[in-house]
């Protein structure tokens, strides 16, 4: 317990503990009480917070018992002063000075606690809504949810981790899809520390493929199918016929009619025998309808 004797560093350990105190603003009680009563534990002057009021002195008590008042009597007076100290201004004036740090203490809850019933509700929804979009690391992404959820606590609404590690990858986006069902098919679960290791890791990996390719889950974790690329043979140039006279030539010396060169089929006599065999007067431009 701190000495009598050393009011001057009471004074500066007050003030100083009290500056890193987040300022009760009416919206935030459950964290700034959470503050106020490590503070003045650390500075062993919470005895007025945890005992109720002791006897009054009189000659018929004890010594023990007159020492236990003037420390009780203490720590109320300094205890008062720490919570003003930490409270808006436009809030501290609303409140009476003439009560124990007890009842001072409760009455700042019971003013403002239906505001943090207010806050609860908008922190769960941000928690049940929230979406990671990619704009920041995974990590951090991770870290707000699991904020947000410690926050909840301070208000006396837990969140389960196994409902957290639910709410993160109800967070994911598309892409990962795959990595969520495959975490629903494995049988040993992940608490949010397992999970944002994995999901860090499985971030790396779709930033290095382009954002196009999901891990999966489990064994074969890591593999990744690549396109197969189409081949194409290279073609010469395409060969283009004569034309003569508005019309194809035919390979030199070819006749159709017979298949053998030397002559055209114009000019092939088994085509002009075929023709007086048939009674046919031979045409040599003859072409077949």
């Amino acid at each position: 317990m701190v000495n009598d004797d050393q009011p001057l560093h009471v004074a500066v350990s007050l003030h100083s503990h009290a500056t890193s105190v987040t300022v009760f603003n009416g919206l935030n009680f459950s964290e700034w009480r959470e503050q106020v009563n490590f503070h003045l534990g650390v500075l062993d002057l919470d005895l007025a917070l945890l005992e109720e009021k002791p006897t009054d002195i009189t000659d018929e008590i004890s010594d023990t018992e007159k020492l236990k008042r003037k420390a009780w009597d203490r720590s109320n007076r300094l205890c008062i002063s720490f919570m003003r100290m930490t409270i808006a201004n436009n809030i501290k004036t609303t409140l009476p000075e003439s009560v124990t740090a007890k009842e001072y203490l409760k009455l700042v809850e019971d003013r403002f606690r239906s505001a943090d019933k207010s806050l609860a509700g908008t922190l769960m929804a941000e928690l049940t809504t929230m979406k990671y979009d990619g704009s920041r690391s995974m990590q951090q992404h991770i870290l707000e949810m699991t904020n947000t959820a410690a926050r909840l606590k301070s208000l006396g609404m837990t969140v389960d981790d196994s409902f957290l590690v639910q709410f993160i990858l109800n967070s994911l986006p598309p892409e990962y899809g795959p990595f969520q069902i495959n975490y629903n098919t494995i049988k040993d679960k992940w608490d949010v520390n397992e999970l944002s290791s994995k999901l860090t890791q499985e971030e790396t990996r779709l930033k290095a493929q382009g954002g196009h390719t999901v891990n999966l889950v489990g064994q074969g974790a890591g593999k990744v199918l690549k396109p197969k690329s189409k081949k194409f043979k290279k073609k010469g140039p395409a060969k283009v016929p004569q034309v003569t006279n508005g019309k194809t030539e035919d390979k030199a010396d070819n006749c159709h009619f017979c298949k053998r060169e030397g002559h055209y089929q114009k000019d092939c006599p088994k085509r002009k025998a075929w023709f007086e065999k048939k009674g046919i007067p031979y045409n040599p431009e003859h072409r077949p309808k």
